[in-house]
């Protein structure tokens, strides 16, 4: 696929993430970005909803069918997610899934299966991976800037008010939300932990429903060991109001990197002047809580990084920043992090 071609995006559902792709894919307009057609699964919302993004708004089957769409962005609940993604590769496109993948992990397993027998791309959007600021934290860590990895610290205190999941009626479900502060909110931090220090071998953890009127936990807590001996907590809620940017935490035997919201607050290494990656050249915290507070208060910069990934990798430049087999693993350290708290048998 050549640069000067246009490639066509749809887009499946129409909600508050749905318009973070539209954003995204306007702002890759000049690479060939076109959203051609978006979908609902109210057939009596679809005209406001085709005015809303300014294309025609179509049912699912006929999403697929669109001869000038190459790409569909999944951005329904995450209940939706296997079944559609499926009936997008029989069609023959390729799908950029929203998180998580999908529920279970064989159900991303059929998704992973199914999109390698169609020869069509699987990407996943846990878009931090497209951030600049985390690819260097990556770099950093794979050069041995840190060191050997001893520990990693996610700390995410969040506030959703219950009018947030009272506002649809799968928001805090097991069957459509498939989880809830760590598998909806936390799961781009645990993606991070994953890609940073492996995926754990022993996991502990408690978890619970402490405020909310939801069935999913609003408030959980884990210990995770890796194959290297490396430990690391994760400690999350939404009953912290008003709401706070998380934290990422990682150190080695060489030195140790802290994150707070989309920020490094400190960089620092036993030995600067041999690192490989150098550290950010602005070390500050922005003002406010950022998604913490609120579920739209995260930066778009993601989503366009995700967007001009996939094209790239459609044009044969490069691969695909997480791909439906690193998709995966997040969610898998999630479930393991339910089985050990007993929240899913």
């Amino acid at each position: 696929m050549k640069h000067e071609q246009i490639i066509g995006f749809g887009i499946v559902g129409t909600g508050v993430v749905a318009d973070f792709h539209r954003m995204a894919i306007d702002a890759n307009a000049d690479k060939g970005a076109r959203l051609i057609a978006v979908s609902t699964r109210d057939p009596v919302k679809r005209q406001a909803a085709g005015k809303a993004f300014g294309v025609d708004c179509l049912s699912y089957e006929s999403l697929c069918r669109h001869p000038q769409i190459d790409v569909i962005c999944i951005c329904t609940p995450s209940g939706y997610h296997a079944a559609q993604a499926l009936a997008a590769a029989e069609a023959g496109k390729h799908v950029l899934v929203e998180k998580p993948m999908a529920l279970t992990l064989d159900d991303a397993d059929s998704m992973i299966d199914a999109f390698s027998r169609a020869g069509r791309l699987l990407g996943v959007a846990l878009q931090r991976r497209a951030e600049p600021l985390f690819r260097s934290i990556f770099d950093a860590i794979r050069a041995g800037d840190l060191g050997i990895l001893t520990s990693g610290i996610v700390t995410i205190p969040y506030h959703r008010p219950q009018n947030y999941f009272d506002s649809q009626a799968w928001r805090g479900t097991w069957a459509l939300d498939g989880g809830g502060v760590l598998m909806n909110q936390g799961i781009h931090l645990v993606d991070l932990l994953v890609w940073y220090m492996g995926d754990p071998v022993e996991t502990k953890a408690f978890g619970a429903t402490l405020q909310k009127r939801i069935e999913v936990e609003d408030t959980v807590a884990a210990a995770l060991r890796f194959s290297g001996g490396a430990m690391a907590t994760i400690t999350a809620t939404t009953v912290a109001p008003p709401g706070f940017p998380h934290r990422l935490e990682i150190y080695g035997t060489r030195g140790g990197i802290q994150v707070e919201g989309e920020a490094v607050t400190r960089w620092s290494l036993v030995d600067a002047a041999a690192a490989v990656v150098v550290e950010p050249p602005e070390l500050q915290v922005k003002s406010g809580a950022g998604a913490g507070g609120d579920p739209k208060a995260i930066p778009i910069s993601g989503h366009v990084g995700l967007i001009s990934n996939f094209m790239d990798a459609l044009r044969g430049n490069g691969s695909l920043f997480i791909d439906g087999k690193e998709g995966r693993r997040s969610l898998a350290a999630v479930l393991g992090v339910y089985s050990a708290a007993e929240l899913i048998c």
